[in-house]
């Protein structure tokens, strides 16, 4: 074991964690895999609205049991004056806060950033909302979709009638939300030791969108060439990177963008030497690779890109990728959950194992759990 498995990076810091559903408590949940001690601040009775889902795993949603490995659980009225005071002990001694209500609703609780300072300068405090703490959307409703359908990035995904498509993942919440509040978290951990003290995060899952679309932006921006939806290279607007259908009705996920990949790929499906050229007729390519790849099954492709550099496979279902050979040698889902005496695979995170505990197995909290850390403080 290395020392710094001995020793996780953010261990001795504490972050109470006022979250609740996806963006906040994947978070907290990646600071917790790195070693910080984290506390669920959670209304009594009900708890985190997602602790109710389905399906269930335990006493709660298995959705609630994968984000929340690891951490501790208060049940407090945070309406109630007299109960807030029994969070001020702790907040005084807290490194990160992580909340995820409108700008506004924690200054009215006498929670919010300058409350919270004036007795813990040092103090790291995170909201996440959907459109940051000012402008003109600041306190508008919204999820997931309608943040990537507002940044433009819906816009480009294009199913066979030219419509969008709804993502397969909730892009925004982890992608906007969820990692730049732990990237930022840990910036002004390391401004904190350089300088002593804490500081406020704004974390607009919409504004961190645009980074997604950094070349779509640039095309715009330099070349007045604005994408249009399903029509440009990494959008299904080139043969070189494109969804084809088999034989069997399995499909191929193709992206042999670089010359040597889409020669070897041309090769590989035997492709007529008219159509290798896709800069002259780019649509004619496409429907010609998507014939040759129609006259063979998924299983005869798999077996004919085999130790060819041409960056094609198969796709997978989601059962299937979590019993890849592959995923299971690097370990991905070696560590569990458990509830009730019963384990199932914990949620992988992008935290390098050398970060992380040894111990591979960890529970999720009973609502108010932890409630006990009020009496002695």
């Amino acid at each position: 074991m290395s020392s710094i498995n001995a020793q996780q990076p953010l261990a001795g810091i504490r972050v109470l964690d006022f979250s609740t559903l996806l963006p906040g408590p994947l978070a907290t949940l990646i600071l917790a895999e790195a070693g910080a001690d984290v506390i669920k601040i959670e209304r009594p009775g009900r708890g985190d609205e997602m602790r109710s889902y389905v399906p269930k795993f335990g006493a709660d949603s298995v959705n609630f049991a994968m984000l929340n490995r690891g951490k501790k659980s208060i049940a407090i009225d945070l309406k109630d004056a007299a109960e807030r005071a029994r969070l001020m002990p702790l907040i005084k001694e807290a490194d990160v806060v992580v909340e995820q209500f409108r700008p506004g609703v924690m200054d009215r609780l006498g929670l919010g950033y300058d409350a919270l300072n004036a007795i813990n300068p040092r103090i790291i405090y995170c909201a996440i909302t959907g459109y940051g703490q000012t402008g003109p959307r600041a306190q508008v409703a919204a999820h997931d979709i309608n943040y990537v359908a507002e940044s433009g990035m819906l816009s480009l995904a294009a199913g066979e009638d030219g419509a969008p498509i709804v993502p397969p993942a909730l892009i925004a919440d982890i992608g906007g939300g969820t990692y730049p509040a732990v990237i930022n978290i840990l910036l002004a951990l390391r401004a904190r030791d350089a300088g002593g003290k804490g500081c406020k995060l704004d974390i607009a899952m919409g504004d961190n969108l645009f980074t997604f679309l950094y070349w779509a932006i640039g095309n715009g921006l330099a070349a007045g060439e604005w994408p249009k939806p399903g029509g440009e290279r990494v959008t299904g607007g080139s043969p070189r990177f494109f969804i084809y259908r088999t034989r069997d009705g399995k499909f191929i996920a193709a992206a042999p963008l670089e010359q040597k990949f889409w020669e070897n790929f041309c090769d590989a499906i035997e492709l007529a030497p008219e159509f290798r050229d896709d800069e002259k007729n780019s649509a004619a390519t496409t429907r010609a690779v998507a014939r040759c790849i129609g006259e063979k099954t998924a299983a005869e492709w798999q077996a004919r890109f085999a130790g060819r550099d041409l960056c094609c496979c198969v796709m997978a279902t989601l059962e299937e990728a979590l019993n890849d050979p592959h995923f299971k040698a690097r370990g991905l889902f070696n560590r569990t959950v458990t509830a009730d005496g019963k384990s199932i695979t914990a949620l992988p995170v992008p935290v390098a194992d050398v970060f992380r505990t040894p111990q591979s197995d960890a529970g999720y909290p009973v609502l108010g759990s932890a409630n006990d850390m009020l009496k002695y403080q």
